[in-house]
């Protein structure tokens, strides 16, 4: 697992893929940063990460639409599949360089709460809550990536995919709104990651809201797993 991170991270690296991700998340954070805080004059800064939410939604598939694409289309994954290592492994070894990545992207959010320290007493309760959330998110959404990655040998139709399903997943309570049958609107409306994102900006640390999205993330693994076992005894 290890090794596979190494090999990805630096896949990152060497590529514009990482530097590109980092910094348009660099800007784009700065700008929501003057755009909600300094241009108004305010303290509050969880509009920034809202923001954010909204962005990674874009930019989190393009990070991972090519994790098992690009092999599936290179045909480099029969050597990963054959190769002596779990696929929980390859898995886990690939989501962990994606989600590195993305969270030195995301550890600018900090930065702002220091710039803000110095003029105005901070709530920083409120802003950790927000920066959990947001990496609890991305769990997610690495995760979601990555299993759609899986599915095709088209970079592009991966990207779409994943943003599709990112959206899916923000839009459980809007679903749930028309689904006129009580238990299935109810079911539906329990895996809504943007209520379970709400908790956490209010600086409520909730461990159920962190074991919501870390299931999900899992699930998404999991059904990885499952294509690529499904992939290597094809």
């Amino acid at each position: 697992m290890i090794a596979i991170m190494k090999r990805e991270l630096s896949a990152y690296f060497r590529s514009p893929v990482g530097y590109v991700f980092i910094a348009v998340t660099f800007l784009c954070s700065g700008f929501f940063f003057w755009l909600f805080t300094l241009s108004v004059g305010g303290t509050d800064i969880s509009s920034v990460f809202l923001g954010m939410f909204f962005a990674y939604m874009i930019f989190v598939p393009v990070l991972t639409m090519r994790l098992l694409a690009d092999e599936n289309k290179q045909k480099t994954d029969q050597l990963l599949l054959t190769s002596p290592i779990s696929l929980i492994g390859l898995v886990a070894g690939k989501f962990l360089s994606a989600y590195i990545v993305f969270i030195l992207g995301d550890i600018v959010m900090l930065s702002y709460g220091v710039v803000l320290s110095f003029f105005v007493t901070v709530n920083w309760a409120l802003i950790l809550g927000n920066f959990v959330a947001l990496a609890l998110i991305g769990a997610v959404f690495v995760s979601a990536g990555m299993f759609v990655s899986s599915l095709t040998e088209s970079q592009m139709v991966a990207a779409i995919g994943s943003i599709a399903i990112n959206v899916a997943l923000f839009l459980m309570n809007v679903i749930a709104s028309v689904i006129p049958v009580t238990f299935i609107s109810d079911i539906i409306r329990s895996i809504s990651i943007y209520d379970s994102y709400s908790e956490f900006t209010t600086g409520i640390f909730s461990l159920t809201g962190v074991v919501f999205f870390l299931s999900i993330a899992a699930v998404f693994l999991f059904f990885t797993v499952r294509v690529l076992e499904r992939r290597r005894w094809a």
